[in-house]
């Protein structure tokens, strides 16, 4: 039975990747980095639509979003079982054109394709796969850096678009080969390296998020510009008082898992507590807690981090703990790293290589490495960067790299590999014997909450000032008011 699943499985991702590739230009591995070249240059209006699928409430939704000139449009969406018309909303981008996005909703296990459509804009057909909510498999990234064109490489656009395109076709290839597919694609911050437009279009280049969906968060790049603001749309959205710009937190379900996409260029702490509070509220059933957000809080390598990283420890773990996560994954370093479990901003279990705990009391932290920024071996010494004292396992390659996750109902098993050798080099394994696991749900710093609440808005606020002033200065027209007290 397990080798028929795994057979089946390999078929189905072929099968995907075939049709992908002879719609616009993602293929499989042996396909020659000439070919996407080619492809690219012929492929502008498929580019700039920037069709993406994000993920809805749960596994039952897709939200699909495109660029178009038009104010209106609907997905078109297909299956052996219904054929329905989705109307899109809209909100208008600072370029002048229009953002319109559709939520397809009671989606069952099975196989589904869908076109968008918008005045004189016919998007190709895309194929996107259900599949059943009793065991889940996501892919795990950041730092994707998506890069403009520039005067070191005046095709930078198009070959960091390629990088990102061949992680997730080895990924999904890799899930194949195990008896998977992957079910969703999450981003911990730094798709774009300045926040364009473009890059964002670039993002979504790769047909693969056109039908898995994919969930980003903001890192320090991605604010740079507006682009990621009038390009994502998330599900659950927090209303929140004080908030950055162009991004705010957002929680869904991909099976037993709840994930809360956390915006941690954003510190104040009162609305990140309210998100959480009400999130984890309104799913009560959650056998896994993660959380995802950009910064890296216990890796170590970059001592010019550690004061950033001191502060958002104490802003951050004692949330972390009162609402049990079992893991937070973020990026920002570009070094590979596992934290110990951690409760209290301390060790209170070690965890390490391929390693395997039941019912931890506390939370681990995951760092990945870049897709197309990859971090130095060396410091400017020559020494090996130093090591985060709670880090449980770092790893420190000039590679690519993804993990996958599996979730089951009692177990969590975290793998990490390469693009370069298509190799696993690490594997964590976390299992549970009831849905608290180890977890106590305490504050372990009460203290600190009036402070990090009333802190908080005040850098958010000085922050948002220093963003109000950038993105003036880019020509955006924004408000002050929204930057200080939120839309």
């Amino acid at each position: 039975m397990k080798n028929s699943k795994r057979f089946l499985s390999l078929v189905l991702t072929l099968l995907m990747l075939f049709t992908l590739s002879s719609t616009a230009f993602a293929g499989f591995d042996d396909i020659s980095k000439g070919i996407w070249d080619t492809a690219w240059e012929k492929s502008t209006e498929s580019i700039e639509a920037a069709v993406t699928m994000f993920p809805g409430s749960d596994e039952t939704e897709r939200t699909i979003a495109w660029y178009s000139e038009a104010e209106e449009g609907y997905v078109e969406l297909k299956s052996l079982k219904r054929t329905e018309k989705i109307t899109a909303s809209v909100k208008k981008t600072p370029e002048g054109d229009n953002r319109l996005w559709a939520t397809v909703t009671d989606l069952e296990p099975g196989v589904y394709t869908y076109k968008c459509v918008s005045g004189d804009f016919t998007s190709k057909t895309y194929t996107f796969n259900v599949e059943s909510a009793d065991k889940s498999t996501v892919l795990y990234v950041s730092d994707i850096h998506i890069t403009d064109d520039n005067e070191d490489n005046e095709n930078e656009l198009r070959d960091t678009s390629y990088l990102w395109d061949t992680t997730i076709e080895s990924a999904v290839l890799q899930a194949a080969s195990e008896g998977n597919t992957i079910d969703l694609i999450v981003s911990g911050g730094d798709q774009a390296s300045e926040g364009l437009r473009n890059e964002y279009e670039g993002l979504s280049s790769s047909n693969l998020v056109k039908s898995i969906p994919f969930s980003i968060s903001v890192g320090n790049h991605d604010r740079k510009s507006v682009g990621y603001k009038y390009y994502t749309a998330n599900p659950n959205e927090a209303d929140q008082t004080f908030k950055s710009y162009i991004g705010t937190d957002y929680w869904f379900r991909q099976g037993n898992a709840l994930f809360l996409i956390l915006d941690s260029c954003n510190v104040s702490m009162r609305e990140h507590y309210e998100f959480m509070e009400q999130a984890t509220e309104a799913n009560t059933d959650a056998t896994w807690i993660i959380a995802v957000m950009h910064h890296d809080m216990f890796g170590g390598r970059e001592p010019w981090l550690d004061t950033e990283n001191t502060m958002l420890r104490l802003l951050w773990t004692p949330f972390f703990d009162e609402f049990g996560v079992d893991m937070c994954l973020y990026g920002h370093s570009h070094y590979y790293s596992v934290s110990n479990v951690i409760y209290g901003r301390k060790t209170v279990e070690k965890t390490g290589h391929n390693a395997e705990v039941t019912d931890p009391a506390g939370t681990i932290y995951m760092a990945s490495g870049s897709i197309s920024r990859h971090a130095p071996l060396l410091d400017d010494e020559g020494n090996t960067p130093p090591v985060g004292e709670n880090a449980g396992y770092t790893w420190l390659e000039d590679e690519t790299v993804y993990s996958l996750m599996e979730f089951t109902d009692d177990t969590l098993t975290f793998k990490s590999y390469t693009v370069e050798s298509g190799e696993e080099f690490n594997r964590l394994t976390i299992t549970k014997t009831s849905k608290a696991g180890g977890h106590t749900y305490k504050n372990s710093a009460w203290y600190l909450k009036p402070v990090a609440f009333f802190v908080g808005r005040i850098v958010n606020i000085i922050n948002n000032i220093d963003m109000y002033n950038r993105y003036k200065d880019q020509g955006f027209d924004v408000s002050l008011k929204e930057g200080l007290i939120g839309s």
